[in-house]
């Protein structure tokens, strides 16, 4: 579909983009050592902070698709959001403590300390090769919801918020990472209000209170209470939630580095805090706003397009056919910027694990601050470049999340396995390490490819949700370093 901008909300994109790029200009001039281009030489506020953390949970597919699974569904993603609560408690009271006492800003560096190098080179690698399909993917989905309002080719478009995000990314580094941030998620806040309040004037006015057909189909459930880990049951989404959002606080170098950049242990608690607080209600609104637009649509008055076949299609066509001009664009460049906050931090937080974990580790530990400072900026264009090229590349590609499922599964394998062994000092040897690492390697790969065999190798086929993979994966590593922790006891009793 193609939905076309007038000139004045293509006008406010405009500004927006050169905004991005003035602020890392501003932020050049105060980004002169390697710590100010990774952690803001620590100086950031808390809230800003917290907000930025905020702005890693979302992304341009945030804004299309929770909004969509509620059109679909029901409510089920606000548990996602829900079990970030007690995880946000689990992350303050146990690790932050542990990251700020050895005064870590790359996170992979608490693996060295608690299990050895291999476990740090392992994560680290398998981060920073993760990187490069998340930048991928948000660049080609953000882009391809771009063509659907205005006329610029799909690649164009790609290369356009590729360019301009590491442009500025580059300049004025973590602290323009977190300052844009800032900036771009009181846009995507703004955008998502401005829309709730436009569908809420409609769905509950008489005389045909819309907002009943939505409560007469369910959509406000929050999903299945079986306990089936086959299906994407209420018992599937808390074990998802749970996994991910401690994978997330504690062994992600994309938040970890964000609460990170403040002075005080304290602070970094609060900025985890302030992070969960926000996106809570934040993804209530998302939700909502996918449930008022079934009610908006469920009337005589406004009818979707017979070519919209799925939940995330209606969105944009709201978008199109019911914001005035100007709010259209300011809500455009909210979902950009949901987009560009995602993959500033995937190249920020790149350039940071390669330089502190390879660079000044093995090659250049005694490097002067012009030769890192150096370094973190072209690893900074290299890994801009190469998500650039693989977002390209997924321009034919028959499903881009399918490839992200798998991308995110086979390099997520094992690593909060490790980070979860470190925390609580389990004594492996390095090759009873390996061996659980490949161990959750391979239930990944049964459980992302192992799908709809034939009959004969049926006993083979994995039914699991796809998205509780991981979980298993985690679990699976964790047994298997108990039983070798029960061996060597067993060892050492002899």
């Amino acid at each position: 579909m193609n939905y076309q901008l007038e000139v004045l909300d293509i006008a406010i994109l405009i500004i927006y983009g050169l905004l991005m790029i003035g602020m890392g200009i501003y932020f050049l001039r105060k980004t002169k050592t390697s710590e100010e281009f990774m952690v803001a030489g620590r100086g950031i506020p808390a809230w800003a902070a917290g907000i930025a953390v905020m702005s890693a949970y979302t992304s341009s597919i945030s804004y299309i698709a929770v909004p969509g699974k509620a059109f679909d569904q029901n409510w089920h993603p606000l548990i996602f959001a829900l079990t970030a609560l007690p995880v946000a408690w689990f992350v303050t009271k146990y690790v932050i403590p542990h990251y700020r006492k050895h005064k870590i800003i790359s996170v992979y560096k608490y693996l060295e300390d608690k299990i050895g190098d291999w476990g740090r080179v392992y994560a680290s690698l398998s981060f920073v090769l993760f990187m490069i399909g998340r930048t991928a993917v948000i660049l080609y989905l953000s882009s391809l919801l771009l063509t659907s309002f205005v006329s610029v080719d799909i690649s164009t478009l790609i290369l356009i918020i590729g360019v301009m995000t590491i442009a500025y990314t580059l300049m004025g580094g973590m602290e323009a990472v977190i300052w844009t941030d800032v900036m771009q998620s009181i846009i995507m806040i703004g955008g998502l209000l401005f829309s709730a309040y436009i569908l809420t004037t409609e769905v509950f006015a008489d005389p045909e209170f819309l907002i009943q057909k939505a409560f007469d189909e369910n959509k406000f459930s929050l999903g299945d209470s079986s306990f089936s880990l086959s299906s994407r049951t209420i018992w599937v989404m808390i074990i998802y939630g749970v996994t991910e959002n401690i994978r997330n606080l504690m062994a992600d170098q994309n938040y970890t580095q964000k609460y990170s950049a403040v002075a005080t242990e304290k602070k970094a608690k609060k900025s985890v805090w302030i992070a969960m607080l926000i996106y809570l209600p934040l993804t209530a609104i998302f939700l909502y706003i996918g449930t008022a637009m079934f009610a908006f649509y469920s009337g005589s008055a406004h009818v979707l397009d017979p070519a919209i076949v799925k939940g995330d299609e209606v969105f944009p066509f709201f978008i199109a056919t019911e914001l005035p001009t100007g709010l259209k664009g300011l809500i455009i460049a909210a979902i950009l910027a949901a987009s560009m906050s995602t993959v500033d931090s995937a190249l920020n937080s790149s350039a940071t694990v390669l330089y502190l974990d390879y660079f000044k580790k093995y090659f250049k530990p005694d490097a002067s601050e012009k030769s890192s400072i150096g370094f973190l900026r072209l690893i900074t264009i290299i890994w801009g470049v190469l998500g650039i090229a693989f977002a390209l590349l997924l321009i034919n590609a028959e499903s881009a999340l399918d490839i992200w499922w798998q991308i995110s599964g086979i390099f997520g394998g094992g690593i909060l396995g490790l980070f979860l062994l470190a925390l609580f000092n389990v004594k492996i040897s390095k090759t009873q390490g390996i061996v659980s690492v490949i161990f959750s390697i391979l239930i990944i790969i049964w459980g992302t490819f192992l799908r709809e065999l034939s009959p004969e190798l049926a006993w083979l086929e994995c039914t699991l949700d796809p998205i509780i993979v991981g979980a298993v994966a985690t679990a699976g590593l964790l047994s298997l370093a108990f039983v070798f922790v029960f061996i060597n006891k067993q060892k050492n009793r002899t």
